[in-house]
């Protein structure tokens, strides 16, 4: 390859010869490139063309938060005790089980379309878990109100495809508290500012030896 990049006053037969072979390694070159470039499968020629592509495509954008997906988290104890609504035996019984642990499961979610995600608060006992209380609570005027309470325990309250789903177990006399003969699924809806029932469905347990006979629907405040 000296002999196409030297300089010199002359070139010798030798260096003829070199620029002659060198040309003909060029001429082949050329003509096993335009082979490549109309044979084959085709894949040498898409694959710059995609590279070059990806290099040149934007980088997909992250998605960005969505407000309704934030929520500022509550102090869900003091709230059901500071509340007029909940009962004082639903009250005094709030304790902690264990250290400062309380038996409460709190729920964060859209239900009342406010601005600020709702708070669904489950005051449960210490030892079996059964649920005393089942609270929603909706951030209004810088404050939380409550808008819907169910107090006849067993029962227990949850967020359902953006609608309120409270569960009310049904005991048979003799049941025990971890077998209840079935249980009864009501479903609310947020209607001109207060919860509106929707659906309710029972569900009989294969322990069970009666209907469940009828039971005292939750009732919603506001």
């Amino acid at each position: 390859m000296r002999g196409l990049t030297g300089t010199g006053p002359s070139r010798g037969p030798a260096s003829a010869q070199a620029v002659s072979t060198a040309a003909a390694v060029l001429t082949a070159l050329a003509l096993f490139a335009a082979a490549c470039g109309t044979g084959g499968t085709g894949a040498r020629d898409e694959g710059p063309a995609h590279a070059d592509a990806a290099q040149k495509a934007p980088a997909a954008a992250a998605p960005s938060p969505n407000p309704s997906q934030t929520y500022s988290k509550v102090d869900a104890v003091a709230l059901v005790k500071a509340d007029p609504a909940v009962s004082a035996t639903v009250k005094r019984d709030l304790k902690p089980c264990a250290g400062d642990q309380y038996p409460v499961d709190v729920t964060y979610g859209d239900l009342t379309g406010s601005p600020a995600e709702d708070i669904v608060v489950n005051v449960l006992t210490c030892g079996d878990a059964v649920g005393v209380g089942a609270y929603v609570y909706r951030e209004e005027s810088g404050g939380y109100k409550n808008v819907f309470k169910a107090e006849e325990s067993p029962v227990y309250a949850e967020i359902d495809r953006g609608d309120l789903s409270v569960t009310k177990q049904v005991y048979e006399k003799g049941d025990p508290v971890s077998s209840p003969s079935g249980e009864n699924v009501i479903t609310y809806g947020w209607t001109a500012g207060r919860f509106v029932q929707q659906d309710f469905h029972h569900t009989d347990y294969g322990n069970a030896t009666g209907s469940g006979g009828a039971t005292p629907v939750p009732s919603a405040a506001g």
